[in-house]
């Protein structure tokens, strides 16, 4: 039994939802921003790839807003991004000068209902949800000791991840890798997921992942040099809502390949069905631009028609590509119906998740 919706009838609703998108835009009156600013706030580090993402963006928003205001990215890192997300949320609609980016690191702690979350999706307005994928990778002598794609050699080494916590995006990496049987002990408390690389490169960290945007820039390096060997990708969704091959890396093994090809991890089941749920919940729609509540329906109008214009320009295919990988840039009601697949799973994959990150990590969210 499939415990999460969304996949099956992810297609159906995404081409519903982009006419109305069409529609709701083309009868909306343009917001002017002729000669403001306008602050992108990301909470996380400028190392990670949120940042990577925003600033990916901000020069093509910029040029794509009605009056062409400077767009500057701000990083309020803290508390696992929940520092940022509770700030945004006691913002209120002005003038469009300020935008929100989450990430999938935002949104688990919603969804596990973490005493330090103030903050409800509900009261923000979604104008543009962006897809990632996830890669997995080692230093050469941890990769050398693989058989093929099984990961059973790998039992008995002792691996050490930086991690922004627990109840983070950290969470789909940290039971997959418990699911493969490894002994994976995490340093809790960096500031974003490129504080995660920069402990890989000091030698500090013998397994990480990255979010597909910070891996193609600060991990094919390390790649190209010898110094990282890429283990597998969390996967894609099909419309059918079974995990394939990350269109971004269709030459790597995605999780479940290397699970199905270990002894005693299981791709079925409730722990597998809980992996599965909340990588729904942390990767298609793993980033999101937001307004502040209150804001007008010509306000979202405008940052709707400019993100389209953005996904219109004859470039667009190959520099996105290049920078955030191969993923659905959803605007509009597709924004919206994928935003709701992202702060939502079941409760019987929830109440998996929290009994694990108590007798696993100690951490209690009840």
């Amino acid at each position: 039994m499939k415990i999460h919706p969304f996949p099956s009838t992810l297609a159906a609703s995404l081409i519903a939802a982009a006419s109305l998108t069409a529609a709701n835009t083309a009868a909306a009156d343009m917001i002017d921003l002729s000669g403001k600013t306008v602050e992108w706030v990301i909470p996380f580090s400028e190392t990670g790839g949120s940042a990577k993402w925003a600033n990916f963006y901000a020069p093509l928003l910029s040029d794509a807003l009605e009056g062409n205001p400077t767009v500057v990215v701000k990083f309020m890192p803290g508390a696992g991004s929940t520092k940022g997300a509770n700030w945004f949320n006691e913002q209120k609609y002005k003038d469009g000068t300020v935008i929100f980016g989450s990430s999938g690191s935002t949104q688990f702690p919603f969804l596990l209902e973490d005493p330090r979350v103030r903050y409800d999706y509900a009261n923000w307005e979604v104008v543009l949800a962006s897809g990632t994928g996830g890669v997995a990778y080692l230093p050469p002598d941890m990769s050398g000791k693989l058989d093929g794609i099984n990961a059973e050699p790998l039992k008995g080494d002792e691996f050490i991840y930086g991690s922004q916590g627990a109840t983070r995006l950290d969470l789909v990496p940290l039971l997959a890798w418990e699911m493969l049987g490894l002994n994976v002990e995490p340093v809790f408390g960096i500031k974003g997921r490129g504080d995660g690389r920069l402990m890989f490169e000091r030698g500090e960290a013998n397994i990480d992942y990255q979010t597909s945007s910070s891996y193609l820039s600060g991990v094919t390096p390390l790649v190209e040099e010898g110094s990282a060997v890429p283990w597998f990708s969390f996967g894609s969704l099909n419309d059918a809502g079974e995990i394939v091959r990350d269109p971004t890396f269709p030459d790597m093994p995605t999780f479940k390949e290397v699970c199905d090809a270990t002894p005693g991890c299981e791709t079925s089941g409730q722990q597998w069905e809980a992996w599965k749920a909340f990588f729904i919940a942390g990767f298609p729609a793993q980033k999101m631009v937001f307004l502040p509540n209150g804001a007008s329906d010509d306000a979202i109008a405008t940052y709707t028609a400019a993100f389209d214009a953005i996904k219109a320009r004859d470039d667009f295919a190959e520099i996105s590509a290049a920078r955030l990988g191969k993923y659905p840039q959803m605007t509009g009601d597709a924004a919206t119906v994928a935003m709701q697949s992202a702060t939502s799973v079941p409760d019987d994959a929830k109440a998996l998740v929290i009994n694990w990150l108590q007798e696993r990590y100690g951490v209690s969210l009840k």
